[in-house]
């Protein structure tokens, strides 16, 4: 009887040991299976940022990742700015990071910006509240009526500004085009026009995004604490423009004129005048350099490239000479149908100039793409740049060659392989405004002005902007402008 117990006991034991080892066996074939994650986590706390931010200074900012992905595949680890980080230079699995929702990934950003932006940010908020507020800034900003207002503000903006530049003493076109840029984008945030409050804004503005990349230290002195307090600031004027606009009940009497508008006509309760005040200063931050630095980057790719310019000016005289013989003045939709051309030369240079080099997204779960396991907790860094910039999506992609887009659909702006504006869900939802305005500019600029470039360089981090702020000498042309 003992004997029975004894082979029936060792019996089971066999079975159980067996079970066992082929399911640790049918684990170890899984985990083969997956992807391996390679790359280097640099030095304690600090990781590879410095060496990140060191290359970004450089006239090669992507040799950082270039290197690593010659040494670890398009999907590698890294340590920056504080966060374990997966890089992905891979298209497909960057499309799959920004189309998820906020189940699988938020937005991350440094603790500098978080501070500065708050908690009920657009930028930072998820779920069905972050649904809506986007949709319906989205549709307003796409609606004809803006870009006709837009239209006319950005030329009567632009043409003001043109009268004041001189021959004899360089024009800084940086500078220029964020001028004329801060308050067309202001005009359609709050609908206010220029003036002393403008001029409140932009100066406290200016404070305020000093501090984005700033140490997160709160105390008094400290770049941080400064732009907080002039966050406050415009807080308080905005607040005053919204309590305004309640008193003489706009927003409801009258279909919406700015982004202002659309929000309070919405009646979730969830939109408070504080929230809807600190979402208008947030939304100045993409705004505030996107349109600039494209208009910036393609007057200065065109000055490299004289076939280029050859040919947009020709295409802009073309509209112009057609709409004075027929008597009429250039609409939002000409600027957009009637100019391909234009419109390649602004693809080439959001793909050639990536002026927004990447998005962060943090992992709220582990999550397996393409094989790649994503830890939870794990920041990803959709890294744009990389995809534009690849000879195997792009043929000589340092080349500028605005050639490349003819024949092409970029309607949406947005594919797998060309993401300036992001993707998914969080896809800027000024993307066709940034087009219509860098158009409007560029045809006002070729059609009234030969220029000469000063040589200036490129700078990637924190933002891309040019170093000497990109200044030209400007001749003008002997007919007046349209």
């Amino acid at each position: 009887m003992e004997f029975i117990f004894t082979s029936f006991f060792l019996f089971v034991l066999v079975l159980v040991l067996f079970i066992n080892k082929r399911r640790l066996w049918e684990l170890s074939s899984t985990a083969v299976a997956k992807r391996t994650l390679l790359g280097t986590m640099g030095w304690p706390f600090i990781g590879e940022t410095l060496d990140f931010v060191a290359c970004s200074y450089t006239d090669r900012p992507q040799s950082f990742i270039d290197k690593r992905r010659l040494l670890y595949g398009k999907v590698f680890k890294s340590h920056l700015f504080g966060s374990s980080t997966i890089i992905s230079t891979d298209a497909e699995v960057s499309k799959i990071v920004l189309q998820s929702d906020a189940n699988s990934f938020v937005p991350s950003y440094p603790k500098s910006l978080t501070e500065l932006m708050g908690e009920s940010s657009i930028l930072r908020i998820n779920g069905g509240l972050h649904r809506r507020i986007h949709g319906l800034i989205g549709s307003f900003l796409k609606s004809p009526y803006l870009k006709a207002q837009v239209t006319c503000d950005m030329r009567k903006l632009v043409l003001k500004a043109m009268d004041t530049w001189k021959e004899d003493c360089p024009v800084y076109i940086q500078d220029e085009t964020k001028h004329v840029a801060f308050q067309v984008l202001v005009k359609a945030l709050i609908g206010l026009d220029p003036g002393e409050d403008m001029e409140f804004l932009k100066v406290h503005f200016q404070n305020f995004i000093a501090g984005l990349m700033s140490l997160p230290v709160k105390l008094p002195g400290t770049q941080l604490h400064r732009s907080l307090q002039a966050k406050k600031k415009m807080v308080k004027l905005v607040l005053n423009i919204i309590a305004d606009k309640r008193a003489r009940n706009a927003a409801i009497s009258q279909g919406s004129k700015d982004v202002a508008d659309v929000l309070l006509k919405d009646k979730n309760e969830k939109l408070t005048d504080e929230l809807i005040s600190d979402n208008i200063i947030d939304l100045m931050i993409p705004g505030e350099d996107s349109v600039p630095l494209l208009i910036t980057l393609a007057i200065k790719y065109l000055s490299d490239c004289p076939k280029a310019l050859h040919q947009l000016k020709e295409e802009n005289m073309e509209l112009k000479r057609r709409k004075m013989d027929l008597g009429g003045v250039t609409r939002w939709d000409d600027y957009m149908s009637s100019l391909p051309f234009t419109q390649n030369v602004i693809t080439e240079t959001l793909r050639l100039g990536n002026i927004i080099m990447g998005v962060i997204r943090k992992a709220m779960k582990d999550v397996e793409i393409k094989g790649y396991l994503i830890p939870k907790g794990w920041c990803v860094l959709t890294h744009f740049r990389s995809v534009h910039l690849d000879d195997n999506h792009h043929e000589s992609p340092h080349q500028f060659n605005p050639w490349r887009w003819q024949n092409k659909d970029m309607s949406n702006c947005s594919n797998t392989y060309f993401t300036p504006f992001g993707g998914g869900l969080r896809l800027c939802p000024g993307l066709d405004l940034a087009r219509l305005e860098a158009s409007i500019f560029l045809h006002h600029f070729v059609t009234e002005f030969r220029w000469v470039a000063e040589d200036d360089t490129i700078i990637n981090f924190p933002t891309v902007r040019m170093k000497n702020r990109m200044p030209i000498w400007v001749k003008r042309e002997s007919y007046s402008g349209v």
